[in-house]
Formats: C-alpha cells, sequence, structure tokens
C-alpha cells in the first residue's frame, strides 16, 4: 500500500477499487489507518536517527512545497501549508532525505528544523531560509538562470538572441557548462579549478549586471532577474569558497520531486496526522533509493525485522537505517 502509493502514485482510493476488482474489500480509511499507524509506531524511530545524522552534516540542500490539507485546526480546508524538504549534499558521509510536514511557510520552520545544524545550507533564495543562524547561506545559479530565462520568454522570438536576458542567461549557462567537468574531482581540485575558470565569468557576470541594471526598468522581468542575481550575489558566489558546495540547488528540487508527483494524483492530505505520517514514509524511502535500495523490499524488511528487534535491542531503530540493510534489499540502479 505504501509504495502503490508514494513510489507509484497511486492515491488510496483507486487502490481501494483495485482491491475490489480482486475480491477484497479494503476501505481507502483502513488503509489511511495502517499507513499512520505504521508510520508513527516502527518508522518514526528511524525517521529521528535519520535527521540526527543529517544535522552532523557540513551541507545541507532545503526546499518546500505546497500540501493542502483539509481537517487542519483552525484552518479552512482550502488553505495551503508546506512540505519542507532536507537533503544531505554530494559529499555527505550518509546520503540523507528528511521531509518534514508544516502548516506555513515561515522562516521558523527550517530555523526550528535545522538547530544545531551548522555547516553550508543551500537554497533558492527563499527569504524565510534567514531565520537559520549559524550556518552558511549558499545560493542557487539554476535559479538565477531561471529568472533570466522567464525574461527571455516576455520578448518577441525575433528580439530575444540579441537582449540583456539572453546575455544574462548566457552568463548562468557558462558556469553550469564549465562546472560539468569538474564533477568527478575531489573537493580541493574542483576548488582550485573553480577559481580558475569560473571566478573570472562570475566578475565579468557582476560588472555586466551592475551596467544593465542602471537601464532596465526595475519592475520589468529582466528588471527582477537583476535584482534577484544582485541581491543574492553574496550567496550565489559561495560555491567559489569551497569545493564541497554545488552551485544549485536541484539536488533538493530533485528529491522533492516524487511528492510533487505524488501530489498530482491524490491532492491533499486528510488529516495532519496523514501528512505528517506522509512525510515520514516519504523520507524512508527515498533515503532509500538514494543508497540504492528497493523501496518495497526495504519496507519489508524494516516490518519484519522491527517487532522483534524492538523486544530485545533498544538501539533497533539505528540497525534498520538503509546504511545498515543487507545486500538483498539492493538495487543495481536507482
Amino acid at each position: 500500500v505504501m509504495t502503490k502509493k508514494y513510489v507509484d502514485g497511486v492515491p488510496l482510493a483507486r487502490q481501494e477499487k483495485i482491491w475490489a476488482r480482486q475480491g477484497v474489500e479494503l476501505s481507502r480509511a483502513t488503509m489511511a489507518n495502517w499507513v499512520i499507524r505504521c508510520a508513527q509506531s516502527w518508522l518514526k524511530p528511524l525517521y529521528k536517527h535519520m535527521k540526527r545524522q543529517l544535522l552532523k552534516q557540513s551541507v545541507i540542500h532545503a526546499d518546500e512545497t505546497v500540501v493542502q490539507v483539509l481537517k487542519e485546526d483552525n484552518k479552512p480546508a482550502a488553505s495551503e501549508s508546506r512540505m519542507w524538504l532536507y537533503a544531505s549534499g554530494e559529499y555527505s558521509s550518509q546520503h540523507i532525505r528528511i521531509f518534514e510536514y508544516q502548516p506555513d511557510r515561515s522562516g521558523k520552520r527550517p530555523e526550528s528544523f535545522l538547530k544545531g545544524f551548522s555547516g553550508c545550507l543551500i537554497t533558492d533564495g527563499y527569504a524565510g531560509y534567514n531565520q537559520v543562524q549559524k550556518v552558511t547561506h549558499c545560493g542557487c545559479w539554476a535559479h538565477a538562470r531561471r529568472k533570466f530565462d522567464e525574461a527571455l520568454q516576455t520578448l518577441p522570438k525575433e528580439k530575444r538572441q540579441d537582449s540583456l536576458a539572453a546575455t544574462g542567461e548566457c552568463y548562468c549557462t557558462r558556469l553550469f557548462q564549465l562546472e560539468q567537468p569538474l564533477m568527478d574531482l575531489t573537493p580541493e581540485e574542483r576548488y582550485t579549478k573553480r577559481l580558475e575558470l569560473e571566478k573570472p565569468v562570475l566578475d565579468a557576470l557582476l560588472a555586466w549586471a551592475n551596467e544593465a541594471s542602471a537601464k532596465t526598468a526595475p519592475k520589468s522581468a529582466l528588471g527582477k532577474a537583476l535584482h534577484y542575481l544582485r541581491e543574492q550575489w553574496p550567496y550565489l558566489k559561495r560555491f567559489l569558497e569551497d569545493g564541497r558546495l554545488e552551485i544549485s540547488n536541484n539536488r533538493a528540487e530533485r528529491s522533492i520531486k516524487p511528492f510533487v508527483m505524488g501530489r498530482k494524483n491524490w491532492l491533499f492530505a486528510n488529516t495532519e496526522g496523514g501528512a505528517q505520517s506522509s512525510a515520514i514514509v516519504y523520507s524512508l524511502i527515498e533515503t532509500a533509493r538514494e543508497n540504492n535500495l528497493d523501496p518495497y523490499r526495504y519496507l519489508v524488511h524494516v516490518f519484519s525485522k522491527a517487532p522483534g528487534l524492538a523486544v530485545t535491542d533498544k538501539n533497533w531503530a539505528a540497525k534498520l537505517l538503509p546504511e545498515n540493510i543487507p545486500p538483498e534489499c539492493c538495487i543495481t540502479k536507482k
């Protein structure tokens, strides 16, 4: 049931009909209760372990997206809540993905979740992340490039090629092109090469942006792209300081995409408890996939072993983390 919903995107209402065609009377309410009970009783202890491990990493990517919860205290059914995503960096010792449900987009949410973390935080520039203290804030060049592309799309096709928006997008694209051959280098080697190859591009881009801003309407699409670039500049250039840092927040966007795709099918969560349980299940499934584990086999392993281990071992949850799972749960490709 969990795999069908959270991996394959099949809502419980549709699963109910599938079971019925096979002669099994299994209501969506029963399945929802199963998911909540199993997530809270057996997956949540693993979730807590994973969160503690994540906060010990040197780099974390963060992102968030909308989720609708129908029955939520003091909120109308049509209001928007948020699903937050926190992902370990490229060179982290553990590959971890943590989803967290919260009723709003307030900056106090990541501030609370990341309490105790003191590394580099890579985000998309949303001001709410500025509430997170004692971290090194890093920007996202994919978002900077996207702003210029949006400005480009507002122009007639015949005027795009020689436009300022095209120039800005070209600068950003050049950074990604230079970054590609550096993917397989060590952080130290990447740091050196970035200063040699990419810093001159950054210097030229900033000089161009300052000049272009003087002759661009601030409220135009290009004006907004230039404002984003210049406002985010202290964070956008931070990747030059550490070879472990990626130049974009695409890692978080890729990690949150399974939730976004699933949401297109199941549309909303019925209760706050259901949303919280979904966050836990998504965290275990996506972390399993990051560790080359088959989600279905991994969940079967956890639910098979957890009840017995919990009786005899206080540290049972740590033994069932994706990094500690035996080879029979592994798959060749993600």
